[in-house]
């Protein structure tokens, strides 16, 4: 990272971003008209600070853009940054919005018989192979992951598995799909995270972000 570069700021598309607009207002955070288009094209935004862009990605990639320097600071789920899990990412800051919980669900036929302590090999579909993985091991159970990136709920219909571990915020869409919840691995939220090098090298301005933000936060 360059000491003279703008720093970066890394947001999610999506439902997180709805919910921070508000937070990022409270931080004296103010981007460019385009960055609230939801058609506009662009990626990368300027923000009132000269000093300061603002980058929306998937994600799942605000985790990457972070750990790698392409951000040095970064909005991200909870269970993002579990996924990841990588060295250089410090998450300082719970947002306290983007409230939802990883669980794991099954069909309602299944889970009315099952004995979790009976477990010794599952077949799971999920976006969270690595967070399923340690779930189980935890366990004593061998968790055989199935990576998907969407429609979950369609796996245990369609025989792909008879688990997954999947994203739950009111439980409508397990419903739906004839599923019901059997445990829930960890809630989530949404975090303000920093890359650890750029805390290091640039400490003050980073660390102006992280205060305004907390700052946000609390008055929220």
């Amino acid at each position: 990272m360059n000491a003279n570069d703008k720093l970066v700021l890394a947001v999610p598309k999506g439902r997180i971003l709805k919910a921070i607009a508000p937070l990022m207002a409270r931080a004296g955070i103010e981007p460019e008209d385009a960055f609230f288009d939801e058609d506009a094209r662009q990626l990368q935004f300027a923000t009132a600070d000269p000093n300061l862009d603002i980058i929306r990605v998937r994600s799942f990639d605000t985790a990457t853009f972070l750990a790698f320097g392409a951000a040095h600071l970064a909005v991200s789920g909870s269970d993002v940054l579990m996924e990841f899990d990588h060295p250089e990412i410090y998450a300082p800051v719970n947002l306290n919005v983007g409230h939802c919980h990883l669980a794991v669900a099954a069909p309602a036929d299944l889970a009315a018989n099952e004995d979790p302590q009976r477990w010794s090999h599952l077949r799971v579909a999920t976006k969270y192979p690595n967070v399923t993985r340690r779930y189980f091991a935890r366990r004593g159970v061998q968790a055989e992951c199935i990576k998907l990136n969407g429609a979950l709920e369609l796996a245990p219909n369609l025989g792909l598995c008879r688990r997954i571990v999947d994203l739950v915020q009111t439980g409508s869409t397990l419903k739906a799909n004839g599923l019901v919840e059997i445990d829930t691995i960890a809630d989530v939220s949404a975090r303000l995270a920093v890359n650890r090098t750029a805390l290091k090298t640039r400490p003050g301005p980073v660390n102006d972000l992280i205060a305004r933000f907390r700052e946000a936060a609390r008055a929220a």
